[in-house]
């Protein structure tokens, strides 16, 4: 708390510097929820576009296993999550070759 004095050496006024953080409550209660599934209410041309936007060559594929487990949040984390490990194995694939033609030199 800061307080602040007159010329008289009194003190006048006796409050906190900032009165808002104060009442600040950070408890785990009060903060937001986040969304079960973020792509409930979009159409798959909506995703569609999203995903080709964003660079994704299996842009087609992962719209069409949204709107099809779209009841099924836990089916549509396992599609995704198969489609991400399909391009981790095509990535150590061509990584892979790499290196050997490397070595052949």
């Amino acid at each position: 708390m800061s307080t602040y004095t007159n010329s008289t050496g009194r003190n006048t006024h006796m409050h906190s510097v900032s009165p808002a953080m104060t009442r600040l409550i950070f408890d785990t209660a009060h903060r937001k929820k986040a969304a079960a599934n973020i792509f409930a209410d979009m159409k798959q041309d909506v995703l569609l576009k999203l995903f080709e936007k964003a660079g994704d060559l299996q842009a087609v594929e992962r719209a069409n296993s949204i709107v099809c487990y779209a009841n099924d949040p836990d089916r549509i984390s396992r599609a995704l999550k198969a489609l991400q490990q399909d391009k981790k194995d095509k990535f150590t694939l061509i990584n892979g070759l790499r290196r050997s033609s490397l070595r052949l030199r």
